[in-house]
């Protein structure tokens, strides 16, 4: 793609034409925040359920409010407890993600954006149908292992694609897969409470994958220029809202090691696509970030698949399955406020954010172990609390990636960093199972 071609492309739109155009692409990636996220957040809220259900060695799914703690094959023990951990779900979610995170940005230039869309949809497809009409286990993982395919493919594109557009989509984007959150959380707990079985719960989001057909293909507003259907010889150089010079660290800080010198070093080309050596010079760069951001998910998803299953309060008006399901619910009105906040509020140092997540992880082990809270409100409140700060450092490690790099390895740099939750996910699902498993045991 020709450098001058996207400047003009990206700025020539004025007046209330690209008024309409801008909203349309915030409102745009909002959607595919929403519709990229749904199948795997829905996927964790059901896990519960997938196993309950593959528990009772039943062909039909059984509606959560008849569940029965005494179905339990822990029910003797301290803790009541599924045979297999719902972290068993939350490592089938995202193992896969993890796997196409960290090796696609070396490669997946090379596939048109159009395409790697279809993927993304075929796959969420996949998952609703794969996951409603399961009758065994590696059935129901295998729905959810499409539904991690779709997210970790449509995360690591989309925000790759948001360097061609102004860097207000990011809020948008943000915003948006914090809504997925609420939305499928929400949704699959109303739905499941009012008396619909999973199954037809699954099967009706099947709206998902075609709402995200039509917010990538029909409602935004691409650059003329922007190559949909096949692969570019170039990435986009000087997109609006690009880094000022003095913003270009990723590059700059490891580049004097390796001899490689942005400020007009003959070494260092100053267009065209990145060598690999570049690339891993700029992945070291990202560590700042990936790290911090890892850490926070780490945090967050040991207390979501491996201790809140296990804090059930028997005197409450509401079952396990259900008190289950409302944690999940909680902690994404948290993330979709805390991702929404861009518009309004930046927080610069997300290893603050890192270090009170683990916090809270430690004392919601220790109340598993100690039993000392004495409400389920009391979690409610904590799990709210800890979706506002994931959220929080999720939507500003992007923010501060787009402003701190360069036109030229922005695009490869916001597909890189998005290994980091996922990893920091995939550790928490390993930490989890052998937690879980204690607990059990007691």
């Amino acid at each position: 793609m020709d450098q001058s071609s996207l400047n003009g492309d990206l700025l020539q739109a004025t007046g209330s034409q690209g008024r309409v155009a801008h909203w349309r692409n915030v409102v745009g990636f909002w959607l595919l925040g929403l519709c990229n996220n749904f199948a795997y957040v829905v996927m964790l809220s059901a896990a519960h359920d997938i196993l309950k259900q593959q528990e009772t060695n039943s062909t039909l799914p059984t509606p959560p409010s008849v569940i029965s703690l005494s179905q339990s094959s822990n029910s003797s023990g301290r803790y009541d407890c599924n045979p297999t951990s719902t972290a068993a779900v939350l490592l089938a979610d995202i193992l896969p993600t993890l796997l196409i995170k960290l090796t696609a940005p070396f490669f997946i230039h090379a596939v048109p954006y159009g395409f790697r869309v279809l993927v993304c949809i075929a796959t969420a497809t996949a998952s609703f149908l794969v996951a409603s009409f399961s009758t065994s286990v590696w059935m129901s993982i295998l729905g959810v292992i499409f539904a991690s395919v779709s997210s970790g493919l449509g995360e690591l594109s989309f925000l790759s694609l948001t360097v061609y557009f102004n860097r207000c989509v990011l809020s948008g984007w943000g915003s948006g897969t914090g809504g997925a959150g609420v939305g499928g959380a929400l949704l699959y707990s109303g739905l499941t409470q009012a008396g619909l079985t999973p199954r037809i719960t699954l099967l009706i989001m099947l709206l998902v994958p075609v709402a995200m057909a039509i917010s990538y293909y029909f409602l935004l507003v691409f650059p003329p220029s922007f190559p949909q259907w096949s692969s570019r010889g170039r990435v986009p150089v000087g997109g609006v809202g690009g880094a000022t010079p003095e913003h270009r660290p990723l590059m700059e800080e490891e580049g004097h090691e390796e001899g490689l010198d942005t400020r007009g070093s003959p070494a260092v080309k100053t267009t065209g696509a990145l060598s690999c050596t570049e690339k891993l010079v700029i992945l070291k760069g990202l560590m700042r970030f990936i790290v911090p951001l890892a850490v926070v998910y780490f945090a967050e998803y040991f207390i979501n698949q491996g201790l809140l299953e296990l804090l059930f309060f028997p005197e409450s008006a509401l079952s396990h399955a259900e008190q289950y399901r409302w944690y999940q619910t909680l902690y994404q009105i948290g993330v979709l406020v805390s991702r929404s906040s861009l518009f309004c509020l930046k927080i610069r140092c997300v290893g603050v954010l890192s270090a009170l997540q683990c916090v809270n992880a430690l004392l919601l082990m220790l109340a598993v172990y100690y039993s000392f809270l004495t409400s389920v409100w009391i979690v409610f409140a904590i799990v709210l609390y800890e979706g506002l700060l994931g959220g929080a450092a999720y939507v500003n490690t992007y923010y501060y990636i787009s402003t701190e790099s360069g036109d030229r390895e922005r695009e490869f740099s916001m597909a890189a960093a998005s290994v980091g939750d996922s990893l920091g996910i995939a550790l928490s699902g390993a930490a989890a199972l052998p937690t879980h498993t204690y607990f059990c045991s007691l």
